[in-house]
Protein backbone atom coordinates (compact mmCIF):
# COMPACT_ATOMS: atom_id res chain seq x y z
CA UNK A 1 0.00 0.00 0.00
CA UNK A 2 1.36 3.61 -0.81
CA UNK A 3 -0.33 7.24 0.01
CA UNK A 4 -1.30 9.56 -3.35
CA UNK A 5 -2.45 12.98 -3.11
CA UNK A 6 -5.39 13.89 -5.24
CA UNK A 7 -4.43 17.45 -7.03
CA UNK A 8 -6.67 19.91 -8.65
CA UNK A 9 -6.58 22.05 -11.76
CA UNK A 10 -4.56 24.51 -9.66
CA UNK A 11 -2.31 21.76 -8.17
CA UNK A 12 -3.32 22.08 -4.89
CA UNK A 13 -4.12 18.60 -2.78
CA UNK A 14 -7.53 18.35 -2.28
CA UNK A 15 -7.34 14.22 -0.66
CA UNK A 16 -4.70 12.20 0.19
CA UNK A 17 -5.16 8.22 0.50
CA UNK A 18 -3.62 4.66 0.73
CA UNK A 19 -4.22 2.79 -1.82
CA UNK A 20 -2.12 -0.02 -4.04
CA UNK A 21 -0.80 1.18 -7.57
CA UNK A 22 -3.51 -0.58 -9.10
CA UNK A 23 -6.31 0.89 -7.85
CA UNK A 24 -5.43 4.46 -8.72
CA UNK A 25 -4.70 3.35 -12.22
CA UNK A 26 -7.84 1.72 -12.98
CA UNK A 27 -10.24 4.88 -12.84
CA UNK A 28 -11.63 3.87 -9.74
CA UNK A 29 -10.94 7.19 -7.65
CA UNK A 30 -10.88 9.33 -11.09
CA UNK A 31 -8.60 10.41 -13.39
CA UNK A 32 -5.42 8.37 -12.63
CA UNK A 33 -3.32 11.63 -13.91
CA UNK A 34 -4.63 14.10 -10.67
CA UNK A 35 -3.44 11.32 -8.41
CA UNK A 36 0.59 11.71 -7.51
CA UNK A 37 2.09 9.46 -4.82
CA UNK A 38 3.58 10.81 -1.49
CA UNK A 39 5.80 9.29 1.23
CA UNK A 40 5.99 9.74 4.93
CA UNK A 41 9.81 9.16 4.99
CA UNK A 42 10.21 12.20 2.60
CA UNK A 43 11.70 9.91 -0.33
CA UNK A 44 9.41 11.48 -3.01
CA UNK A 45 8.46 14.58 -4.14
CA UNK A 46 10.38 15.75 -0.67
CA UNK A 47 7.39 16.21 2.13
CA UNK A 48 4.58 14.05 2.38
CA UNK A 49 1.23 15.65 0.91
CA UNK A 50 -1.72 17.26 3.21
CA UNK A 51 -5.04 18.63 2.09
CA UNK A 52 -4.32 22.37 1.30
CA UNK A 53 -0.41 21.49 0.23
CA UNK A 54 0.16 22.71 -3.45
CA UNK A 55 2.20 20.20 -5.92
CA UNK A 56 4.95 22.35 -7.18
CA UNK A 57 5.89 20.18 -10.90
CA UNK A 58 9.08 22.13 -11.40
CA UNK A 59 10.26 21.19 -8.16
CA UNK A 60 8.61 17.72 -8.60
CA UNK A 61 7.44 18.43 -4.38
CA UNK A 62 5.01 19.27 -2.29
CA UNK A 63 4.80 22.48 -0.61
CA UNK A 64 2.87 22.99 2.29
CA UNK A 65 1.33 26.47 2.55
CA UNK A 66 3.41 29.62 4.02
CA UNK A 67 2.47 29.89 7.47
CA UNK A 68 3.80 33.45 7.39
CA UNK A 69 4.57 36.04 4.91
CA UNK A 70 7.76 36.87 6.11
CA UNK A 71 8.94 32.95 6.13
CA UNK A 72 11.14 31.67 3.24
CA UNK A 73 11.10 28.66 1.56
CA UNK A 74 14.22 26.50 1.71
CA UNK A 75 15.01 24.91 -1.87
CA UNK A 76 16.38 22.07 -0.72
CA UNK A 77 13.86 20.74 1.40
CA UNK A 78 10.65 22.55 0.06
CA UNK A 79 9.88 23.60 3.40
CA UNK A 80 9.18 26.66 5.21
CA UNK A 81 11.62 28.55 7.84
CA UNK A 82 11.47 31.26 9.83
CA UNK A 83 13.60 34.52 9.35
CA UNK A 84 15.07 34.36 12.51
CA UNK A 85 16.37 30.93 14.25
CA UNK A 86 13.52 29.45 17.01
CA UNK A 87 15.37 30.10 20.80
CA UNK A 88 17.33 27.06 21.88
CA UNK A 89 16.00 25.56 25.35
CA UNK A 90 12.87 24.49 26.67
CA UNK A 91 10.66 27.35 26.67
CA UNK A 92 7.47 27.51 24.68
CA UNK A 93 8.15 30.34 21.65
CA UNK A 94 5.39 31.46 19.44
CA UNK A 95 6.10 33.78 16.08
CA UNK A 96 5.03 37.30 15.92
CA UNK A 97 4.66 37.89 12.62
CA UNK A 98 4.23 41.72 13.08
CA UNK A 99 8.05 42.51 15.01
CA UNK A 100 9.01 39.02 12.88
CA UNK A 101 10.51 37.52 15.92
CA UNK A 102 9.28 34.49 18.16
CA UNK A 103 7.58 35.87 21.76
CA UNK A 104 8.23 34.31 24.77
CA UNK A 105 4.71 32.11 25.45
CA UNK A 106 6.27 29.45 28.96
Amino acid sequence: MSHFAKVDSDNIVTDVIVAELDFITSGAVGDADSWLQTSYNKSIRKNFAGVGYKYDSDRDAFISPQPYPSWLLIEETCEWQSPVAYPEGDSLYLWDEPTTDWVYVA
